[in-house]
């Protein structure tokens, strides 16, 4: 019996040994299957007349792809840093072979990203996705995306076709398996993209960079607990700017607090933007101030943070086009980078170019509401949102004269508030016309090749508004900050800052901001150009931007930085990139050093903080203690006024730093946010050095809980570290290990090098979401040195060698470079792949 037993043991051994050899074999083959073809000839399929529109693009009523082939036969090589070199005949055709390596490198990201702009993800996600979906049928990206496309030129039409013809001719060709998220939601292969897909993602780019409604909505929400003069104190104005919300309307926002919690429900299901901790950098020098003679430019636009990164670097080489740099998986084009002659960088004006509105329902009549000239008619469209594994719901969508009725994305339940009924949000986006032509300026950056050319391509792009930075190879810098801004009459007492009657005319837009009246400048006289988000235009500017500037510390850092040495280099502006000084620490050192705890711990800390300058090192115990604090004070200073809901939603550090900077200087009386009751176990305070005091000892008791040990051995990048999250495996525990891309790094909200984190998040408070997902110095003496990194690598798929080849060098500050000289592309090149039409 023993020896029966021992046998039966051994055959399930047996078993079992076959069958996680078969796995690993299975694992292996899948993983090199998985992987795109980057060597040979591919001879591309022709499409049968009648099969280019398939069975998903007939069911969603989208028109399928012509039968688009490239001229001739493309050459993609591949460096040895995975980066494909474009060789074409033409520009459209270079655009048709971006698509077409973005398909083969990132055609997970691609579908995702058409999935949020069309609002289709509940179709792959289920019923989890079904209100984000809701909301993104309500806004109607994609539906003004295809009012957009008819109104661009012929040639912007024709680039944008070539670069669908791309992505589908490598759908057409695929034959290995799909990368693994296919597999494991069980998606089915993507359909034919459509050129609207790719104006509708530049869309959603726009509204990263642009959701000035959410501070409007919090403003209104405010006003439920606060006066007017409160929320000016806990919103203040950017430093040396008057109070411009001065007509109080919080009367009526009091009366509409069913409205109020309807959209506050509506905006916890918009997609997450990130003007919360919005941060870019951009400067320019000329010859004069450079050790070559020739321009620097130093660009880092500061994104969520994202496996893969939303960036992709490539070159683009064809007559008439030779375009270097980051390019965007749904994009054609060189989004930032530099062409044989000019260089540009973008970072975000972040001007306010979208309002809320009130609209009163007719009482009589639901389908309409009222105007300043009487009642009209809502304008209604429906939505179907197919959900996996349940029924498809149907959308009502209205829209007033000022857009689309964005509190309508969620059905009111019955217990909401009776003004939810009779009022309803409208949301007014510069985005969301037909005329927008953005798309179009953005590729003719990619060929302009002189100043001129350079401001005629920007007089198309509209939307969001940036701060771009100009250099050219005959030594010109220059800056302009295009984009559709809109005009607010005299009368408008609320500047934007919060929602508006609708059928008050007062509030309406009366046009919008001449592309002659934008902030430009050509060649200035102090040979530089600094944009970090902060304040670009002097105090007497008109017409009215915005009031909503990011704090400018990493403009003030940039400055002091240019203005310690005479001559710079490429290495030194790299070094500039990647400087972690914290100014906004700096500026609150001061009553930090001031504060007294009582616990054992204090001391310790306290002689940390006494030499510390304020540098946000990954390997340092003062920044971990510090930011704590920080966050700890602003909690205690918020948590009764506010109450629990608001300060969730409210708690941030963009929102709290003006604040605390007000607070702690006291200049008009704002310490007696100070006073405080108790809270559970900790003391009421009675002033903000007791407040301190306190704040200190609860921070450094959790902290030891934490990390162990005495202050000295705790370590920043124990706490802040760059968290890459994916599309949408981030968020499933079970997944995110495998998926997400985890390094510490220097840095915090206001530092050049930025690592903004979330205050609101209890578990992760300090890890890294935005950053600087690419990092760019041009060099116009010689482009081919100029410099580049992108935050993950060029592979979406989690298993390639390519998924996060760029990650341990980004987190420290190095670099590649992107040659662009047919030589040294192939020096140790990956292979060339030669599409054939």
């Amino acid at each position: 019996m023993l020896n029966l037993f021992k046998k039966f043991l051994k055959a399930v051994g047996i078993v079992l040994t076959v069958l996680v050899l078969t796995a690993g074999v299975g694992l292996l083959w899948y993983r090199s299957a998985s992987q795109p073809q980057i060597d040979g000839r591919l001879q591309l399929a022709k499409v049968p007349a009648g099969a280019d529109t398939n069975a998903a693009i007939a069911a969603t009523g989208q028109t399928g792809s012509a039968a688009g082939m490239p001229s001739a036969a493309i050459e993609i090589v591949r460096d040895a840093e995975a980066v494909p070199h474009i060789y074409a005949k033409s520009a459209n055709d270079a655009y048709f072979a971006l698509g077409f390596v973005h398909a083969q490198d990132r055609l997970w990201q691609l579908g995702m990203h058409r999935r949020i702009a069309s609002g289709r993800l509940a179709e792959i996600l289920g019923p989890n996705a079904l209100d984000t979906d809701r909301f993104l049928r309500t806004l109607g990206v994609r539906h003004n995306a295809e009012a957009i496309l008819p109104n661009l030129s012929p040639a912007a039409q024709a680039s944008l076709r070539a670069y669908a013809d791309g992505i589908n001719a490598y759908l057409r060709q695929r034959r290995g398996p799909l990368p693994p998220e296919f597999v494991i939601t069980g998606t089915p292969a993507p359909e034919l993209w459509q050129p609207a897909d790719s104006i509708a993602w530049e869309t959603m780019m726009a509204w990263d960079l642009g959701t000035n409604w959410s501070q409007e909505l919090m403003r209104m929400r405010l006003s439920q607990k606060l006066s007017l003069a409160q929320i000016n104190e806990i919103m203040p104005p950017y430093p040396g700017d008057p109070v411009l919300a001065t007509r109080d309307y919080t009367g009526l926002y009091r009366s509409l607090a069913g409205t109020v919690a309807q959209l506050s429900a509506v905006a916890a299901i918009a997609p997450a933007s990130h003007v919360e901790g919005m941060g870019s950098n951009n400067w320019v020098v000329s010859g004069a101030r450079t050790a070559s003679g020739k321009p620097l430019l130093a660009n880092d636009p500061h994104l969520g943070m994202t496996a893969p990164a939303l960036w992709y670097l490539a070159h683009l080489s064809a007559p008439g086009l030779n375009a270097t740099g980051a390019s965007m998986p749904g994009l054609p084009g060189i989004v930032l980078g530099h062409n044989d002659r000019v260089a540009w960088g973008f970072t975000n004006t972040a001007s306010d170019v979208q309002d809320l509105y009130i609209e009163r329902v007719n009482p009589a009549n639901p389908r309409q509401y009222q105007t300043p000239d009487g009642w009209a008619d809502f304008a209604m469209r429906s939505e179907t949102i197919r959900v996996k594994g349940q029924t498809d719901v149907q959308l009502v969508v209205r829209s007033s004269r000022h857009g689309p009725v964005i509190s309508g994305a969620l059905p009111l339940l019955d217990r909401t508030a009776l003004d939810a009924r009779t009022h309803v949000i409208a949301f007014a986006w510069t985005a969301l016309r037909p005329d927008d032509r953005s798309l179009q300026g953005a590729l003719g950056f990619n060929t302009a090749g002189n100043w001129k050319a350079f401001l005629a391509a920007a007089r198309d792009f509209s939307s969001p508004q940036q701060n771009v930075v100009y250099a050219d190879v005959d030594g010109n810098i220059g800056f302009v900050a295009p984009g559709r801004v809109p005009v607010r009459g005299a009368a408008n007492d609320l500047h934007g800052l919060a929602p508006a009657p609708g059928w008050d005319a007062r509030y309406d837009w009366q046009g919008f901001i001449p592309f002659e009246a934008l902030p430009q400048r050509f060649n200035p006289a102090s040979g530089r150009v600094v944009t970090a988000n902060h304040k670009i235009v002097d105090p007497d500017y008109q017409p009215y931007l915005t009031s909503e500037w990011s704090l400018p510390y990493r403009a003030e850092r940039i400055n002091a930085l240019l203005d310690e040495q005479a001559r710079f280099s490429v290495p030194s502006f790299q070094s500039m990139q990647y400087d972690h000084v914290s100014l906004a620490a700096r500026d609150l050192l001061p009553f930090v050093r001031a504060t007294q705890g009582s616990s054992p711990l204090a001391a310790d800390a306290m002689k940390l903080l006494a030499t510390w300058n304020g540098s946000m090192d990954a390997d340092r115990p003062e920044p971990l203690i510090f930011n704590a604090w920080m966050r700890e004070f602003s909690r205690r200073l918020l948590l009764a006024p506010l109450g629990a809901d608001l300060m969730r939603d409210y708690f941030d550090q963009r929102n709290t730093q003006p604040m605390l900077i007000d607070v702690l200087k006291n200049p008009h009386g704002q310490s007696h946010w100070c006073t405080v009751p108790a809270d559970g176990m900790l003391p009421a305070a009675v002033d903000c050095k007791t407040l301190l005091s306190v704040s200190l000892d609860t921070t450094l008791a959790a902290l030891e809980k934490q990390y162990g040990g005495a202050p000295g051995s705790w370590r920043w990048g124990k706490a802040h570290y760059v968290l890459m999250e994916h599309r949408p495996f981030g968020k499933v525990a079970a997944l995110a290990s495998w998926f997400d891309i985890r390094l510490p790094v220097p840095g915090d909200t206001y530092t050049v090098n930025v690592g903004r984190y979330n205050f609101k998040d209890d578990v992760q408070p300090f890890a890294s979401r935005h950053a600087a997902g690419l990092r760019a110095v041009y060099d116009l003496s010689n482009l081919d040195n100029s410099r580049f990194i992108q935050s993950s690598g060029q592979s979406g798929n989690v298993l390639s060698p390519l998924y996060a080849q760029y990650a341990q060098r980004w987190s420290v500050g190095q670099t590649i470079t992107i040659p662009t000289q047919r030589a040294a592309v192939e020096q140790n090149s990956l292979g060339t792949l030669v599409l054939v039409p």
